[in-house]
């Protein structure tokens, strides 16, 4: 995430600040809900790499079409290009070199829209991936027991696909410090962003979009995560424990499991698969935002 636009790394920054802390969060209750929880807790390189892997692809291909001198568009030119030309994807192409004075970076007339589709992009994924962070950390401590989303029956705290009112309100809040993360990072970074050509009600304007489309990257981020939790994830209750059996939990062989939802197709370290739905959320022209102009 090294870019001239810090915007991207404060992002990654705080996405995996939050979202450590929240697995902390109630601690000694998710021991009592989950077979395995602290082992659970923990991030292995397949989700590590899952929850960044869209952003570094747009945040790659931002560097490479306005940062000509960054490492991204040297790496690119010297190990990828003579090998694989994707012939559109060049350094520069548009002639517009990114300035933090100049231009701001969600502007929509620059560059044909490229560097705000990029930014949004980013800001979609970290929406998506916090959002569902904190519906899954912070769902399962709900008082009330969630809702399965296909069937909408009841179903015990922790179930793949599981709905609470406490889950569902994290992941959009989720999305909305990532919208604010964004904004404040560009409004301090980018004084295009702040110029007086934007005006005040620019400035409002500009914030208001990115956490309006940040808190609807989490909800639907929470939402597609649920879905595929509840049908390509098999969810196992110990009758005994009468606990939520994860993937590496360990139970005796005359231990009575109970099917709550789900084929036995993903398990939770394959959230590679999961992070490649994830970065499908909305694109910037479907959350309805209007265009932001910072230059002539």
């Amino acid at each position: 995430m090294a870019a001239p636009l810090k915007a991207f790394g404060i992002s990654l920054i705080v996405f995996y600040l939050i979202g450590s802390r929240a697995t902390k969060v109630g601690k000694e209750r998710k021991v009592t809900l989950e077979e395995g929880h602290m082992e659970a807790g923990y991030r292995d390189g397949w989700q590590v790499l899952s929850n960044s892997f869209t952003a570094l692809i747009a945040v790659t291909f931002w560097s490479i079409l306005f940062a000509p001198d960054s490492v991204h568009a040297w790496f690119y030119t010297t190990f990828v290009k003579p090998s694989l030309d994707f012939g559109w994807l060049t350094p520069n192409p548009f002639g517009r070199i990114y300035s933090p004075v100049n231009w701001c970076a969600v502007d929509h007339f620059v560059s044909h829209d490229w560097s705000r589709r990029l930014v949004f992009i980013a800001l979609g994924h970290f929406a998506c991936c916090l959002g569902d962070t904190l519906a899954s950390e912070l769902g399962v401590l709900s008082k009330s027991p969630p809702i399965l989303i296909t069937t909408f029956k009841r179903v015990p705290p922790g179930t793949n696909g599981g709905l609470s009112l406490l889950g569902t309100s994290a992941s959009a809040l989720g999305g909305v410090v990532m919208g604010l993360t964004l904004a404040l990072s560009l409004l301090m970074e980018n004084p295009a962003c702040a110029s007086p050509a934007a005006g005040t009600s620019g400035i409002i304007n500009l914030t208001m979009q990115l956490i309006a489309y940040g808190a609807f990257g989490g909800f639907i981020g929470s939402l597609i995560d649920s879905l595929l939790g509840a049908t390509l994830q098999r969810t196992q209750f110990s009758v005994d424990s009468k606990r939520i059996l994860q993937d590496h939990s360990v139970v005796p062989k005359d231990a009575k499991l109970k099917v709550i939802s789900g084929w036995n197709v993903l398990t939770n370290n394959q959230a590679s698969e999961r992070g490649i739905v994830r970065s499908h959320c909305p694109p910037p022209r479907l959350a309805g935002l209007t265009h932001y102009r910072t230059s002539q």
